[in-house]
């Protein structure tokens, strides 16, 4: 089933006429073979508020298994050594370039559950769930950020292995049909075959495609900004080139796209499609899941700020693209962090140890170190 968050004009990516939302719905849903869309919940007056959250990072580039766990203030920071048991080691974590995220956000007697991204391999991802202990069949919604294959890589065996345990028609998020693109990787350390999302492994699985072009409610307790406005100094560059058409069930709709993209049929990527994952936490802010920031992750947080109203930002934790980029313009994002008054930096995947050296140096007591297995449990 496809979803569409409601008064969607896709941006520059709409059909251009009247009841274009309509048409590419259908298209969208011709091609996953269902042709019965219905529309997201959208996020209408306050976002909701949770009184309890914890992010588990369940695959990043790398961990330390003996680093110990440690509390910074109101956060505490859990992590995850080996799976270590009374006879022999049952096995230890994966990590890769890639990004996975679990969230389990309650308010009251609700508890959800979302997977955020789903790293490069299933073999990572389906290794670390299994280590970490997160029961698919308790899932509540499943978020792809953007169409790179370093955070779907892990979906199509993610579904081979869960399908059948996943509840019916659980919601899968993405920002737009540009996530469904094939795209080339063209930046360093070199360029090749970047794949494309699978749309048969999504049509013969148990979820709901669910569009989220603009804010929407995600699982009741968080919510997606909708794809990110560049507001900031922020100008990312791509690493991509995104590639129009459908080949052999495979790809993007071209009548989602303008027509001068059309007759382009390929160009560099800008990410118009990518989205953050946010949550309200009581008296504290906004906790906003960045994962890769391809559209810049002040631009991200800057998003979520606006379409919530929210402007305390409690945390920002994911990947922050800032590893290809110069010394100057780190030093301007964690600049940015500081004048914003965010309380907590999690930097994962693509932030760059040159974000880590710089972050260290201006704001230590804002950055909180996180690896692959590590639960970071915010109080409110």
């Amino acid at each position: 089933m496809i979803h569409m968050s409601p008064n969607s004009k896709m941006r520059r990516r709409d059909v251009l006429c009247a009841g274009g939302a309509a048409v590419f719905s259908a298209l969208t849903a011709s091609l996953l073979k269902d042709a019965k869309p219905a529309l997201a919940e959208p996020l209408s007056g306050p976002v909701p508020e949770v009184d309890r959250l914890s992010v588990r990072v369940v695959v990043d580039a790398y961990q330390i298994a003996v680093a110990p766990s440690v509390k910074k203030d109101d956060v505490e920071i859990q992590r995850f050594g080996w799976g270590l048991s009374d006879k022999t080691p049952s096995g230890t974590l994966q990590s890769e370039f890639g990004l996975s995220m679990h969230v389990e956000a309650g308010r009251g007697d609700q508890t959800r559950n979302v997977l955020v991204d789903f790293g490069f391999t299933p073999e990572a991802l389906v290794n670390n769930l299994e280590l970490l202990r997160i029961d698919p069949a308790r899932l509540d919604a499943l978020v792809l950020s953007h169409g790179h294959y370093d955070h779907f890589g892990g979906l199509v065996g993610f579904l081979r292995r869960y399908n059948s345990r996943l509840k019916p028609k659980l919601p899968f998020y993405v920002g737009g049909e540009e996530c469904f693109c094939s795209r080339q990787w063209t930046a360093p350390p070199q360029p090749g075959n970047f794949g494309a999302l699978d749309r048969k492994a999504l049509q013969n699985s148990n979820l709901a495609v669910t569009v989220a072009d603009r804010p929407a409610v995600i699982a009741d307790l968080g919510f997606s900004t909708g794809q990110i406005d560049l507001t900031s100094f922020e100008q990312p560059k791509p690493p991509t080139v995104m590639k129009i058409g459908i080949d052999n069930g495979s790809g993007c709709n071209p009548a989602s796209f303008s027509e001068e993209e059309r007759k382009l049929g390929a160009f560099p990527d800008k990410f118009q499609h990518e989205i953050a994952t946010s949550f309200n936490l009581k008296g504290r802010g906004l906790v906003v899941l960045s994962s890769c920031s391809h559209r810049g992750v002040i631009n991200a947080v800057k998003r979520a700020q606006a379409v919530s109203g929210v402007p305390k930002v409690h945390a920002v934790i994911g990947g922050f693209h800032l590893a290809p980029y110069p010394d100057e313009y780190v030093r301007q994002t964690v600049a940015a962090f500081q004048s914003m008054g965010v309380d907590y930096v999690i930097p994962l995947h693509c932030a760059g140890e040159n974000f880590y050296s710089v972050a260290t140096s201006q704001m230590p007591a804002k950055l909180l170190r996180s690896y692959t297995g590590t639960r970071v449990v915010f109080a409110s």
